[in-house]
């Protein structure tokens, strides 16, 4: 199977890359320094959108295709609950990704899209509307919502998620000057949300000597929900490594 359609580098290179197309270079300097804040986002989606008869998904590191035998599995796995599997897409921005879980689930799912940035939000609303996705099971639902990762309590009761995709969100977090006790809060509220049997998937292309300790570290923060740590290679391009970090609820004894 072929992960990568086209050529990327590092996470900061390649929003640089996409910025350097649109002859944004004040912008790519932003995003560099400042991937934590919702003022970014908004103006990344506002200057780099093209318009809706121009829109092109946004892919941070791939596209669905790339991790797909990662997500479907678990989908395929989870203990049925009542209702629909909760599928939350982390940070979602323009990518294709939750779109495509909603599209391709065998089971009934409810994906929900979530972003800090309203525009994000708003375009994706815009583009499934016009593109009439339609889900393998009819029962699934596709939702994007306007929601800051740091907030999952807001919208989500404990134990109730069934699957948390995180592909590059962590990563811009970390990589800000004041993102990482933010990401760290993320990680906590995903795990108090996720059931005792869900997953949180981080797509990164963080080494695991940084990523592991981090996330175990993290996972055993006082008052906070304990959590197995493991991780899988995704694939290589051009030296660049990348991979899926799972984090599940460690069971209540």
């Amino acid at each position: 199977m072929s992960l990568f359609t086209k050529p990327l580098t590092s996470s900061a290179g390649r929003i640089a890359a996409a910025c350097a197309v649109r002859r944004r270079s004040s912008l790519t300097a932003e995003l560099i320094e400042n991937m934590d804040k919702k003022a970014t986002w908004d103006r990344f989606y506002s200057e780099s959108s093209g318009g809706a008869s121009a829109f092109k998904n946004f892919e941070w590191f791939f596209g669905f295709e790339a991790v797909r035998d990662f997500i479907m599995p678990l989908l395929q796995a989870a203990p049925r609950p009542p209702g629909l599997l909760q599928v939350l897409d982390l940070g979602c921005g323009t990518s294709a990704l939750g779109p495509c879980i909603y599209r391709h689930s065998p089971l009934p799912v409810r994906v929900t899209c979530a972003d800090i940035s309203p525009i994000a939000v708003r375009l994706m609303r815009e583009q499934v509307r016009a593109d009439a996705l339609r889900a393998h099971s009819v029962s699934s639902r596709l939702e994007f919502v306007e929601l800051d990762c740091t907030q999952l309590h807001t919208r989500y009761a404990a134990r109730s998620v069934d699957l948390v995709v995180d592909k590059g969100t962590t990563d811009a977090l970390l990589r800000s000057k004041e993102g990482k006790g933010k990401a760290g809060l993320v990680l906590q509220q995903c795990l108090t949300a996720l059931r005792s049997s869900g997953s949180l998937l981080q797509f990164s292309d963080e080494d695991p000597d940084a990523r592991l300790p981090w996330l175990e570290t993290e996972a055993r923060e006082p008052g906070g929900v304990a959590a197995d740590v493991g991780v899988h290679e995704v694939g290589e391009l051009r030296g660049m490594t990348y991979y899926c970090y799972r984090v599940t609820p460690r069971a209540i004894e």
